[in-house]
């Protein structure tokens, strides 16, 4: 990914990442999980690997993200936006696996959203359930 999520993730953050989340139906729309430093993000309707996200500790005491990959592969994910990206990968870490509010951060996933064709007035709750799921109200 050209563009990295900038947040410094706490030690007590990464070990909930790592236990990973699991959908627990299919209003949930993702898998997450970790080997070593790295995270993958699955579609949970379909398998799919989305993201890959590598973690790396910081003198801080903390970790960043200091690589990650998204599919671009359009059979499979046809998302070409870094930023969207970017966004959307921090905001499942953020939102779904550890369930903060994230506002921010779904606004601006909104507001990328709005500007492709056709989705210029796409209702926010809408769109947020349709690519977070049903958690994605947490």
């Amino acid at each position: 990914m050209s563009q990295l999520p900038q947040r410094l993730w706490s030690e007590e953050d990464w070990e909930r990442i790592r236990r990973g989340y699991a959908a627990r139906d299919m209003d949930e729309k993702w898998n997450v999980f970790c080997e070593g430093g790295t995270v993958f993000l699955h579609r949970s309707w379909t398998g799919y690997g989305v993201y890959e996200a590598t973690f790396t500790p910081t003198g801080d005491g903390g970790r960043r993200i200091t690589a990650a990959l998204v599919e671009r592969d359009a059979e499979i994910y046809r998302c070409t936006d870094d930023a969207y990206d970017c966004v959307m990968l921090e905001l499942v870490l953020s939102a779904i696996v550890l369930g903060e509010p994230a506002a921010g951060l779904r606004a601006r996933l909104v507001e990328l959203t709005r500007r492709g064709p056709g989705a210029d007035d796409a209702h926010a709750g809408l769109v947020l359930h349709s690519v977070l799921g049903r958690r994605s109200d947490t």
